[in-house]
């Protein structure tokens, strides 16, 4: 593949590593994970089933991989017998590889994953008492160059698939025993299990805000959060979903219209000079013009503010002046805003330091005061490198002599 590091501020029309619905497979069968109903139906007629037996499986067998979390065919146990094997030759249900996993003193999950392809990305599960939040990665790299962020010093590799964005999902409820009690033990009976939905249940919100830019890989986290959503596959309510963009201001509408889910905005500076520094991407979509998209975020209310967050750099964008301007500017949008302020993760040659926690608490007290909730993000995780703005694959932080060291012992 040829190197698609991008110039350092892409607009939406730039090139882009190609997107696709699957990545080929050697053995030539089509993985069926991250594929709408209608795509599956379509892939069924074209292997042979007539329309009626092509929709009805299709049916039965997305149930069965959304619902269930069965990746077996032979597992699902209300297609006939005789069926099995003939989806099993030409169709499979994968999920991502995990390369590592690695668990954090304070619960933290955090795994390395790797494509078919052989491209490394990341995810992670953070727990709290109320709540099971996993973030999940849009894109192999970074092309946004954000200064502050670890995964801003990849290279973007490509976008990640329908099928290795809901694999993330997949492959957590896999780890934390989500799916319904005996979905893998071959039930006679599809109803044996009872409903299931995402209440109760340890995974109940899903971050995009790992690797990449979401809205720089629209279509694919697109169809990939609409089967997160779907009633009749993992249930998941678009409140529960929350979209992190840097500002890519001409995809803001369109996500709110065609996903529906929780807008976050890397705000990180009130600033022009700031801004344009530490998120790059603000030379091309300024302050102004981000929070009017903003403003016009379709579903945007007081019920369902607008998170700004905001990384709190030493020196840089945390002095009381900067608190009264951020406050100022929200204000004069009239924007349903919420403020997460987030101590700086340190990362190796970071160029920043992390404000201290005295300068923090009174940035928060001056926001909070203007009536505008600013609460500090606990950093999680920051011991196997999984907390905000620190992923970056154990590949990338490997010398290149060590990775093929490591390719020639496998052979």
């Amino acid at each position: 593949m040829a190197d698609t590091a991008l110039m350092p501020i892409p607009g939406p029309v730039d090139p882009v590593p190609v997107a696709r619905d699957t990545t080929p497979r050697a053995d030539g069968r089509i993985d069926l994970l991250g594929l709408p109903r209608d795509r599956i139906i379509a892939l069924f007629a074209e292997a042979g089933l007539d329309a009626r037996a092509a929709k009805l499986r299709a049916k039965q067998v997305f149930h069965w991989i959304y619902h269930r979390g069965v990746t077996d065919f032979e597992a699902m146990t209300d297609i006939a017998k005789t069926m099995r094997p003939w989806l099993a030759e030409r169709f499979v249900v994968g999920r991502p590889h995990v390369v590592e996993a690695q668990h954090s003193t304070d619960g933290t999950r955090k795994w390395l994953l790797r494509t078919a392809d052989g491209h490394d990305f990341e995810m992670v599960f953070i727990p709290d008492a109320d709540r099971g939040t996993l973030c999940v990665s849009s894109q192999v790299g970074c092309t946004l160059n954000c200064t502050f962020c670890h995964t801003g010093t990849m290279k973007l590799v490509r976008n990640l698939t329908p099928g290795e964005i809901v694999g993330q999902v997949m492959l957590a409820r896999d780890a934390l025993g989500e799916w319904p009690k005996g979905s893998m033990a071959g039930l006679e009976d599809a109803e044996d299990a009872g409903h299931y939905s995402s209440d109760g249940r340890l995974l109940t919100n899903i971050v995009m805000m790992g690797m990449g830019e979401p809205l720089y890989n629209f279509d694919n986290v697109k169809g990939a959060l609409r089967i997160v959503m779907d009633g009749d596959g993992l249930a998941l309510s678009k409140r529960r979903i929350t979209l992190s963009t840097s500002g890519v201001v001409p995809m803001m509408a369109r996500c709110g219209e065609e996903i529906g889910v929780n807008l976050a905005v890397s705000l990180h500076a009130v600033t022009k000079d700031v801004r344009d520094e530490i998120v790059p991407l603000n030379r091309k979509y300024g302050i102004e013009e981000l929070l009017s998209a903003c403003a016009a975020y379709p579903g945007a209310s007081n019920a369902r503010r607008i998170t700004f967050e905001y990384v709190m750099l030493k020196d840089k964008n945390d002095s009381d002046e900067d608190a009264r301007e951020l406050v100022r500017l929200l204000k004069s949008y009239d924007l349903p805003a919420k403020v997460n302020l987030i101590p700086f993760n340190p990362w190796p040659g970071a160029p920043y330091a992390c404000s201290t926690p005295e300068r923090v608490r009174r940035f928060s007290e001056i926001v909070f005061e203007a009536g505008i909730s600013a609460p500090v993000r606990t950093p999680r995780g920051r011991d196997i490198d999984a907390a905000c703005g620190q992923l970056k694959t154990a590949a990338e932080r490997k010398s290149r002599a060590q990775i093929d060291r490591e390719a020639a012992a496998t052979h």
